[in-house]
């Protein structure tokens, strides 16, 4: 009996134990929530890519964050003209360079203090998002939200799929309301 007791005890203290861990793992996320320190923004080439990288800058400013851009190269319905010349293995190269040229201008005035990094990968989007967030040891991911229609309504959209596949806390941004 005294054994089944002090078993008891034992497994109650690694409970406990157990707890304390649990919560001071919350509390430090929350932490890190409150205070990010890397802020993963998503960018597309979408007219609302602007709107989510103010809402990144915003937070970094206020939050002493720093930026890091992330595009994922995917195949586009429309290519460059360039790439209609070139053979397939370069066709991600190109898709790149007009990328970056994309992402220079949108970020153009951004506060270079802010900007840690821009990474461009070939890729879906929602895994090159998750991945580079895990890469970069993000604490906050931001994206923006787009209509959810169609084709979208069956396999969800890349924001729905970050927020389902990633451990890190998303801000999804959506479109300002019209007055």
């Amino acid at each position: 009996m005294e054994r089944r007791r002090r078993a008891m005890r034992c497994a109650s203290g690694a409970r406990s134990a157990k707890k304390v861990r649990n919560v001071t793992a919350r509390k430090a996320d929350a932490m890190s929530l409150k205070h990010p320190r890397t802020i993963l923004v998503a960018l597309d080439s979408s007219p609302k890519a602007s709107l989510v990288l103010a809402e990144g800058v915003d937070l970094a400013q206020k939050l002493g964050g720093k930026l890091v851009l992330v595009r994922a190269i995917g195949l586009h319905h429309s290519l460059p003209a360039e790439a209609l010349n070139e053979s397939p293995t370069r066709v991600p190269e190109i898709l790149e360079r007009s990328d970056r040229e994309e992402l220079s201008q949108l970020t153009r005035d951004v506060p270079p203090e802010l900007l840690a990094k821009v990474v461009i990968h070939v890729g879906v989007a929602w895994e090159v998002i998750c991945r580079t967030a895990d890469e970069e040891n993000a604490d906050l991911i931001v994206i923006g939200s787009h209509g959810y229609s169609g084709i979208d309504k069956v396999l969800g959209t890349t924001a729905a799929k970050v927020v389902n596949h990633t451990n890190r806390s998303v801000l999804v941004v959506r479109d300002k309301p019209s007055d």
